[in-house]
């Protein structure tokens, strides 16, 4: 579950105490391709929230976050792998990365986008996060605790990218801004994207976490999202 500053909307709740954040380490640079001339390559992180012994939210009986997020990880990696679109995962077992070990796994690579995944028992559909940093220009040096204020635009026009995806599949969506580590140390586009179980609606039947159909018109929404984004964003300065 994302923590921290909840959105207008109200939805997200905190059910675990928030982990520590460790010391800051020196200020990183912001990374560059090695050589001007070649396009860089189009690359995508993925972080399943929490792990190990930070469980996460209790999503059910017998269901953690801590395994629901690295469930969806994995497909995501895959059906991105699928679409020639390279992948790098934050954790691939029932670890728990510090924030600081994520955000370093990610700002190494360096990334066109950064995903990360969180559950909830709470609310309906997927809530999709950006950092409530202000923006920031991008400079050599960037603050470790608020490196990705830099790139909050893109963040938000990714953000709605996924959301116009998500609606396409019908899916209801609620935005918000939130102070949340790693994504406020990240060096590239980034989005939590906290996925609920389908309250019964209008347009929606009631519908758990654990359904599997639920699951892929997610990730298959996230997927052509983040395809259209490598259009877009090959097309950016």
């Amino acid at each position: 579950m994302v923590p921290l500053l909840l959105p207008a909307t109200g939805i997200a709740q905190q059910t675990q105490p928030a982990v520590p954040v460790p010391p800051a380490p020196p200020v990183p640079s912001v990374p560059a391709p090695a050589n001007p001339n070649v396009a860089p390559r189009f690359l995508v992180v993925v972080d399943a929230a929490h792990g190990g012994n930070d469980t996460g939210a209790r999503i059910s009986d017998h269901l953690l976050e801590k395994d629901i997020t690295l469930s969806l990880a994995i497909r995501l990696r895959s059906m991105l792998s699928a679409h020639g679109i390279g992948v790098v995962t934050t954790r691939d077992a029932d670890i728990n990365p510090s924030p600081t070990n994520r955000a370093e796994t990610a700002n190494h690579s360096p990334a066109a986008a950064c995903i990360l995944i969180h559950a909830t028992a709470t609310g309906s559909g997927v809530h999709l996060y950006t950092s409530s940093l202000a923006p920031t220009s991008i400079t050599r040096f960037l603050p470790w605790q608020t490196a990705q204020s830099a790139y909050v635009t893109q963040s938000l026009k990714l953000s709605s990218e996924i959301d116009s995806a998500l609606a396409h599949a019908e899916i209801p969506v609620s935005l918000g801004r939130t102070f949340l580590q790693p994504m406020d140390s990240l060096t590239c586009p980034a989005v939590a994207v906290e996925v609920a179980p389908l309250a019964a609606g209008a347009t929606t039947k009631s519908t758990p976490l654990t359904d599997t159909a639920y699951q892929r018109s997610i990730l298959d929404a996230l997927t052509a999202a983040i395809d259209e984004w490598r259009t877009d964003w090959r097309q950016q300065p």
